[in-house]
């Protein structure tokens, strides 16, 4: 009997030993990019602002990263692209706040050349570089009841001193904001038609502002009522 072979050149042969070529020259000509110096690419780095924070305050935010043109071989981006930066933010020395206006990027590209040592810095993409600062300021403002608008039903009266606690409070922020503060901050009692002694934890409401520290958010009013009896 005559023996019979099967042909290894089936369609199907063929197209498996197609796409092993195509797979294996594409990851040739990847690996061979990758070794290539030269690519270019924007990332963002942690920054620190260094700065005198006992004199000066800034008024509005400092960012947190800037975005630095880099170049390194295709090996070194990718790493980045599949790792972000962990290192420490580089340290951005601002010698005078108040003449300080935007980020001196040229400064900056040579810091962060000399922090960033696996990759070369291009440069830094100036976009949102501005700085504003002001003199930090203390105040003291004294702390009172508005005594005039308390709602108290008829017959009774403020029978006690009304006891604030604390008496005065400390804001500090921008010299500009806290100037315009008043030297007393006058307390509002919200509850209508008291009737009995009043003794509650009241919120100062007049200091909630992003760049404004106040020593303290609330205060302790109390104060006795009595019945206001009519002459015989």
């Amino acid at each position: 009997m005559p023996s019979v072979t099967t042909p290894n050149n089936t369609p199907s042969f063929q197209l498996s030993k197609f796409l092993l070529c195509v797979g294996a020259a594409a990851v040739f000509w990847l690996l061979n990019a990758l070794n290539k110096p030269g690519y270019t690419l924007n990332v963002e780095y942690p920054i620190h602002f260094v700065y005198n924070d006992s004199l000066y305050i800034p008024t509005s935010s400092l960012p947190r990263t800037v975005t630095v043109n880099v170049s390194s071989d295709g090996w070194g981006l990718l790493r980045h692209a599949w790792q972000p930066f962990q290192d420490e933010p580089v340290d951005y020395v601002v010698r005078n706040p108040l003449q300080a206006s935007i980020i001196n990027t040229s400064s900056l590209t040579i810091a962060l050349a000399e922090h960033i040592k696996r990759l070369r810095v291009n440069h830094v993409v100036a976009d949102t570089l501005d700085l504003q600062f002001d003199r930090r300021m203390t105040k003291t403002i004294r702390l009172a009841v508005d005594s005039t608008r308390i709602d108290l039903v008829s017959p009774y009266v403020i029978s006690s001193v009304i006891n604030v606690t604390p008496r005065t409070i400390e804001v500090t922020g921008p010299a500009q904001l806290v100037r315009g503060l008043p030297d007393t901050a006058w307390i509002r009692i919200p509850r209508k038609r008291i009737v009995a002694n009043y003794d509650e934890e009241l919120p100062l409401n007049q200091f909630r502002h992003p760049l404004l520290h106040s020593s303290a958010t609330k205060a302790d009013v109390s104060f006795e009522i009595g019945e206001l009896l009519s002459p015989q």
